[in-house]
C-alpha cells in the first residue's frame, strides 16, 4: 500500500468496510492543499483490492492536479467501490458510502463517475451533505466535460492539422458513456467524420447509424486511419501495445489516466502524435461541480469550461519550447501551483 502511496503522492488513503451491505470501499485523498477534495466515485468489479487501490490513487493524483490547472479553490480525492460479486442491495450499498463519506466531515466532496448514476447518488446524498451532482442538486457535469474537450480538440486540430473547423475531421471515439457520446453527438452535427466504438455493442451500432458513423470493434478502434483518436472509456488504453497500432496525428479524450505510463507520454511525442493531457481536456466537469456549488449560473460555467483552450495552447507553447511532452509540462505546471499554495499557506 504504501509504494502505491509514494508513487502517487497521496497523503491519505482511507478504507471501509460494512459487512452488512457488502461494502468495501477505498477514499484517496491526494491534497487539500487548495480546498476540500473533489472527485467522483467508481463502483466497478475489481478482479482484486490492489488494482482498487492503484485505480484511486492515481485518479486522486490527477483531480489535484486539473484543479490545479483549471485555477479551482479546490483539492484531489477519489473514491472507489469494489463492486460485490454476490447479489446485493445498491441502495443500502450508497447510503452505506454515503457515511463513509460524511464521516471525512467534509474534507472530501463525491461525485458520479464510472460505474456510477444519479440514482446512486442521491442515496448517498440521504447520508451526507458532501455530495454534488445528485438528482436535487441541479448540475449535471456531463455537457461540461464533453464542452472542455470540444475545446482542447479545437485548439490541437488547429495546432497540429492547421484545421479552422471539423468539417471532414476524421475522428475515431473510444467509448461511448455520458461524455463519449455527447461528443460523438457534438463532432456529427460539426460536420466530422467518425468512427466510433463501446463494449456494448448494441448501444455503439444504434449511435452509429444515428450519426451516419462507422462503428468497429473494441479492438479495430486503434487501427482506424484517423486525424485524431479520442480515449473516452477507462484508463491505460494507451500503452506500449496500442500505441504501434495508432494511425492518428492528434490524441485528444475525455478519460482519466489514459496513459498506462509516463513513459507512453514520450513514445506518443516520438512517433509525432500529439497528446493533449487528460486532466486539461476534461476539467469541465469539475470546474461545473465547483462552480455550481459557488452559486455561478450555466453561462459563467460555460465560460470558464472554454477558458481550458487557452490553457492548454500556453501549455503546448511551454513544451514546445522546452522541447518536453505536454504531459510533462502538465505535471510540472499542476505540481509548481500546489507548490505555491504551500509556501503561501505556511
Amino acid at each position: 500500500m504504501f509504494v502505491t502511496l509514494e508513487q502517487t503522492d497521496v497523503a491519505e488513503l482511507h478504507q471501509f468496510r460494512d459487512p452488512v451491505t457488502g461494502l468495501r470501499a477505498l477514499i484517496a485523498l491526494h491534497s487539500t492543499r487548495l480546498g476540500p477534495a473533489l472527485g467522483g466515485c467508481r463502483c466497478l468489479p475489481y478482479p482484486d483490492e490492489t488494482a482498487a487501490e492503484i485505480d484511486v490513487c492515481r485518479l486522486a493524483r490527477g483531480m489535484s492536479f486539473k484543479a490545479a490547472l483549471a485555477g479551482l479553490p479546490l483539492g484531489g480525492g477519489k473514491a472507489v467501490i469494489i463492486e460485490p460479486q454476490k447479489t446485493y442491495d445498491r441502495q443500502a450499498l450508497f447510503q452505506s458510502f454515503g457515511r463513509a463519506v460524511n464521516s471525512l466531515a467534509g474534507r472530501y466532496l463525491t461525485a458520479m463517475d464510472a460505474g456510477t448514476e444519479t440514482e446512486d447518488l442521491d442515496q448517498v446524498a440521504t447520508q451526507t451533505p458532501h455530495v454534488l451532482g445528485y438528482s436535487g442538486d441541479g448540475i449535471d457535469p456531463s455537457p461540461f466535460t464533453a464542452l472542455g474537450v470540444y475545446t482542447a480538440l479545437q485548439i490541437a486540430s488547429e495546432r497540429q492539422l492547421h484545421r479552422q473547423d471539423f468539417k471532414g475531421l476524421h475522428v475515431a471515439i473510444q467509448g461511448l458513456g455520458h461524455v463519449g457520446r455527447r461528443l460523438a453527438m457534438m463532432l456529427a452535427w460539426a460536420g466530422a467524420r467518425l468512427t466510433i466504438t463501446d463494449l456494448d455493442q448494441a448501444h455503439g451500432k444504434r449511435l452509429a447509424e444515428r450519426l451516419n458513423a462507422d462503428f468497429v470493434t473494441a479492438d479495430e478502434i486503434y487501427e482506424v486511419p484517423c486525424d485524431a483518436f479520442m480515449p473516452c472509456a477507462l484508463g491505460g488504453t494507451l500503452n506500449p501495445e496500442t500505441i504501434p497500432r495508432l494511425d492518428a496525428r492528434l490524441i485528444v479524450g475525455a478519460a482519466n489516466n489514459q496513459l498506462a505510463s509516463e513513459d507512453d507520454a514520450r513514445h506518443l511525442q516520438d512517433r509525432h502524435i500529439l497528446y493533449t493531457p487528460d486532466y486539461v481536456n476534461n476539467a469541465g466537469g469539475l470546474i461545473a461541480l465547483a462552480l455550481h456549488r459557488q452559486r455561478h449560473n450555466n453561462a459563467a460555467v460555460r465560460s470558464k469550461v472554454k477558458g481550458i483552450g487557452c490553457t492548454l495552447s500556453h501549455l503546448l507553447n511551454d513544451a514546445e519550447r522546452l522541447g518536453v511532452s505536454p504531459a510533462l509540462m502538465a505535471d510540472r505546471m499542476a505540481e509548481q501551483r500546489l507548490h505555491d499554495a504551500h509556501e503561501h499557506a505556511a
